[in-house]
């Protein structure tokens, strides 16, 4: 293992069960499998090619957060470790037959890691897996630094690019700063402008954009989709019970108000652009299943790889408390197999089996499916907790499940003699 020196790993399992006692105290993984549990394969990888970012956004959860990991962390991941990374992928893709995979470029900022190893990195790659394996390469980008031959060569590359904006200038330039002090929206909005262009089009992935009740919903809505992205992503900030929710108050869902003016502004538009957070609730309420962890009972399948090679979960849990993603495995000398010994890991595939005795108990529990992990921690007691948005969610499902029973009983009545 890589926890360094010896016993480190030891270490971090004790420092995590007191942290969060519900799974690394309470969780036997080994005990899961002897009772016929398997694990959904890991499909999805994210390569933190370069830990700095070229942006202070003041509700960051990786430079703003409890865990400040990164700060030990190589800023540029060398060639040795990101070819181990891929190795590591193909290796476990050739075991487990799969079909396809993603790995997305991340950071901090990955353009500083420099187009001329992404291309080294994305040939790699595609030479290194399975015939029979696909790999979808994306990015998540600040879009500061996306130009139009950084485009092109993307373009080039097939790599699906992410750009995070969070909606009119005003609103996006009050969190998403330059180190200086600088807005940064004008250069996001440059980058969406090429995005659109029809030549460059095939990199545009969508808009990531934080959810904050100080903005007008309408207008941020308005803003976003003028970019026409094939896809925006509504995220709540990462909070939990310790750190709650910034605009969190008794008794209010300032959240759940947000995302209903959206949802009823974008619900029943003849030409509607995809919205991931109410494109996942409805696929649920029809009784699919979800496309990310915000919602649904999916078993996760994702896996970070840090700049020195650590192998981590997501970052979203950097949020928690220091070492919450931490596995104590390196992409280096561990196999990406291994991490299924991890309780944290484990906690995150068990659907149902990971809520609290209240989101069991609540009838919108399999839209819901508690939230995101990293929202239900509270400290001393750990992950099997209602989510720090519990009130927000449910009263966003609800409201999304009224509108549906209001336009299935509209079409039943359109087709009766």
């Amino acid at each position: 293992m890589t926890m360094t020196p010896a016993g480190g790993l030891s270490l971090l399992r004790d420092a995590q069960r007191v942290a969060a006692p519900w799974p690394y105290a309470e969780l036997d993984p080994e005990r899961l499998r002897a009772a016929g549990w398997r694990p959904a394969p890991v499909r999805d990888v994210i390569l933190k090619v370069h830990q700095r970012c070229n942006l202070a956004c003041d509700y960051c959860y990786v430079y703003e957060s409890p865990d400040q990991s990164w700060q030990d962390r190589p800023a540029v991941m060398s060639t040795e470790v990101w070819q181990a990374a891929v190795d590591n992928l193909a290796r476990y893709a050739a075991r487990h037959r799969l079909r396809r995979v993603q790995v997305i470029l991340h950071g901090g900022e990955p353009l500083l890691f420099r187009l001329d190893r992404i291309e080294r990195l994305v040939a790699y790659l595609h030479a290194k897996l399975p015939l029979s394996t696909r790999a979808d390469v994306g990015m998540q980008t600040n879009g500061v630094l996306l130009t139009r031959r950084t485009l092109e060569r993307l373009v080039a590359l097939r790599i699906a690019v992410g750009v995070s904006v969070d909606g009119t200038e005003a609103d996006h330039d009050r969190h998403r700063r330059t180190r200086s002090g600088r807005g940064s929206h004008a250069a996001a909005a440059r980058a969406l402008d090429l995005l659109r262009e029809p030549e460059l089009r095939p990199a545009y992935a969508g808009i990531l954009s934080t959810v904050s009740p100080e903005s007008d919903p309408i207008a941020t809505f308005e803003t976003l989709s003028a970019f026409d992205p094939p896809m925006i992503d509504f995220l709540l900030p990462h909070a939990n019970w310790g750190t709650p929710p910034p605009h969190a108050r008794p008794g209010a869902t300032p959240y759940a108000d947000w995302l209903i003016a959206v949802f009823d502004h974008w619900y029943g538009r003849s030409d509607p652009i995809r919205v991931r957070l109410f494109d996942d609730i409805l696929a649920l309420l029809l009784g699919g299943a979800s496309g990310s962890e915000q919602v649904g009972l999916s078993p996760a399948g994702m896996l970070v790889v840090e700049s020195d090679g650590a192998i981590e979960q997501v970052d979203a849990l950097k949020s928690a408390y220091p070492g919450a993603a931490a596995t104590g495995l390196d992409v280096r000398h561990d196999d990406l197999e291994d991490v299924f010994d991890d309780p944290g890991v484990v906690a995150r595939q068990l659907g149902r089996r990971a809520l609290s005795e209240t989101c069991l108990g609540c009838p919108v529990r399999d839209v819901c499916g508690g939230g995101h992990y990293a929202h239900r921690y509270r400290p001393g007691a750990g992950f099997r907790n209602p989510s720090a948005y519990c009130g927000d969610l449910r009263r966003l499902i609800d409201h999304i499940t009224a509108r549906v029973a209001t336009e299935l009983r509209r079409a039943a009545a359109l087709e009766r003699p």
